[in-house]
């Protein structure tokens, strides 16, 4: 396997499987990067953005179409993980539980994940909805970045009072919070820096599996995977003031 290429050029998009739990998730050999949000914050959009294919992901009007894991093998080298949104509309009751005990238990279990992109939309003030996703990843150490999105659809004064609005509700909740990017489907902003982190991501993955000489390509050591999703969590590089 053959990682060298800059993420930033992704040369193949691959679909791997629609998973309804974690039980049915592809094997753990490669680092898995996922996204989510809630219902209708552009997340599809965000995702054939980032791969440079329209139809990576389904876009749909109706909020919480995406109601299973789905995942995707990025340039034969790590995984793009689009998880159910939270929250979502439509179907039974029942459904919607047992969908956001998917996302619970892979967020938590999933020991080759490795960073979680969780996605916020930037024409609203602070949802409570949101706000109660965030403080369940902090409460559960999961590691994670925000991204802002569809900046496109909102004055930049607007965009930049919101994300000030939520970074004052949680700034208790971190001794540094983490990064925060913006993002626009339509005018393609964001793109490299997305990628970018899951590029510095991954060459710490790599760098850790060297020094632990376990190859990179290699199902992930359990507890080598919890080594790195800690690092990941106190990388500097990661924590970045919000704008």
């Amino acid at each position: 396997m053959d990682c060298a290429v800059s993420l930033v050029n992704i040369s193949s998009a691959i679909f791997d499987c629609s998973a309804p739990d974690l039980d049915s998730c592809p094997d753990e050999s490669l680092p898995e990067f996922a996204f989510i949000g809630r219902s209708n914050v552009g997340k599809s959009s965000l995702l054939n953005m980032l791969a440079g294919e329209q139809g990576l992901a389904r876009v749909s009007t109706t909020p919480g179409f995406t109601k299973l894991i789905n995942v995707f093998t990025m340039n034969n080298c790590w995984r793009l993980v689009d998880l159910p949104g939270y929250g979502f509309a439509q179907g039974a009751r029942k459904d919607r539980a047992r969908f956001n005990q998917a996302v619970s238990d892979y967020l938590e279990n999933r020991p080759n994940l490795s960073l979680v992109f969780a996605l916020i939309d930037s024409g609203l003030a602070p949802q409570a909805i949101d706000l109660e996703f965030v403080e369940w990843l902090v409460r559960h150490a999961v590691p994670f970045v925000f991204v802002f999105t569809k900046t496109d659809k909102v004055s930049a004064v607007t965009a930049q009072a919101n994300i000030a609005a939520f970074a004052d509700r949680i700034s208790a909740w971190f001794e540094k919070p983490p990064a925060v990017f913006t993002c626009s489907a339509v005018t393609q902003q964001g793109r490299q820096e997305l990628l970018g982190v899951i590029d510095e991501a991954m060459t710490a993955i790599n760098t850790a599996s060297i020094l632990a000489g376990v190859p990179a390509e290699s199902s992930p050591n359990l507890s080598l995977q919890a080594r790195i999703r800690e690092n990941l969590k106190r990388r500097p590089d990661l924590h970045r003031p919000w704008c």
